[in-house]
């Protein structure tokens, strides 16, 4: 195999959206389809899971045509403490409440970058958060509690 072709960057973002997509739709195959009326449990992952599947074979095909190679070593401190941060928001909005698993999950994903300031990121956390909870708790109506113990 050529090894050019394996450096090339949008060989993998393609390739990893054609299996994020796959995945949804192999997921959600068994769930009621439903029409465009009456939408079923199945019928969000599957289209949306087609259109990533849509996105990552433009993207391959873009990639292997003239894509830009990888440079540099990988980001290891990002692969860490991005899904470690993700894990922690599952973990705390049962049990903490929303806020606070909210905050983990952006002071999380904004550590993982190499410009890291811990001002800067618990003031942009504190911000996030709260336009998160505006819209998802209080406009949407989601059934998580701001803060565990208090409804």
């Amino acid at each position: 195999m050529n090894l050019d072709l394996l450096a090339k960057k949008d060989l993998w973002a393609g390739l990893l959206l054609i299996v994020i997509g796959a995945v949804a739709v192999g997921i959600a195959r068994n769930y009621p389809f439903g029409s465009a009326l009456r939408m079923g449990p199945g019928y969000l992952p599957v289209v949306l899971g087609a259109l990533l599947i849509v996105f990552g074979l433009a993207i391959l095909a873009t990639g292997l045509a003239a894509g830009d190679k990888l440079q540099g070593a990988w980001p290891w401190r990002a692969l860490i403490v991005l899904p470690l941060s993700l894990a922690l928001f599952g973990f705390l909005v049962d049990r903490a409440g929303f806020v606070p698993a909210m905050m983990v999950l952006i002071f999380g994903a904004a550590s993982a970058s190499h410009e890291f300031r811990p001002l800067e990121a618990l003031l942009l956390s504190a911000g996030l958060t709260a336009d998160a909870a505006a819209v998802f708790v209080w406009a949407l109506g989601l059934p998580y509690p701001l803060l565990a113990g208090f409804n």
